[in-house]
């Protein structure tokens, strides 16, 4: 009970989300056989998203260092419907392993978005050394599009991430 307890502390604190009536929003979690440092070391890396992060070809900085403010231009992998975003670090805290950034440009129909992931230690489990990790999102709908498939655009491409974090974090821990 202590984990489910943990998750919706977690929730409640970093990924509750006021939406408009043409925005919509989920959370995906994923179990990492990972520590925590290891995993957070990755995912805080706002100039280096490809590490893990698939769908992305390269990363340049437009300004800053990687610190909450900064702006980088990801170029997206051919076969995807775009083929760059320009996105803001909005928060990154060490402390709490929590980071948020935004999209606040690019030729694609994620307009809107914030996205906020968070991690934690899951203690509920023997031997240590496992990560939760909690990503939500938020994102207008498109006007030619639904809330279902919005979301699930969105979910896909979350959970593709995730899975993939999970892979390279298990097979370097």
């Amino acid at each position: 009970m202590k984990v489910q307890n943990q998750l919706e502390k977690m929730k409640s604190l970093h990924h509750t989300h006021i939406l408009s009536p043409t925005q919509c929003s989920n959370t995906v979690v994923q179990k990492i056989n990972a520590p925590l440092p290891l995993v957070w070391s990755m995912v805080r890396q706002f100039d280096n998203p490809q590490i893990y992060k698939k769908f992305i070809k390269s990363c340049k900085m437009r300004s800053g260092c990687g610190g909450a403010g900064s702006v980088r231009e990801v170029e997206v992998v051919s076969g995807m419907p775009a083929e760059r975003s320009t996105e803001r670090l909005d928060r990154l805290d060490e402390d709490v392993h929590v980071m948020v950034f935004s999209i606040i440009g690019g030729d694609h129909k994620l307009v809107n978005y914030q996205s906020t992931t968070s991690m934690y230690e899951d203690e509920a489990e023997e031997g240590g050394g496992k990560t939760v990790v909690i990503e939500s999102y938020v994102v207008d709908i498109p006007v030619d599009s639904c809330e279902e498939d919005t979301c699930v655009f969105a979910d896909t491409i979350v959970g593709y991430n995730l899975r993939s974090l999970a892979k390279i974090a298990e097979k370097m821990a």
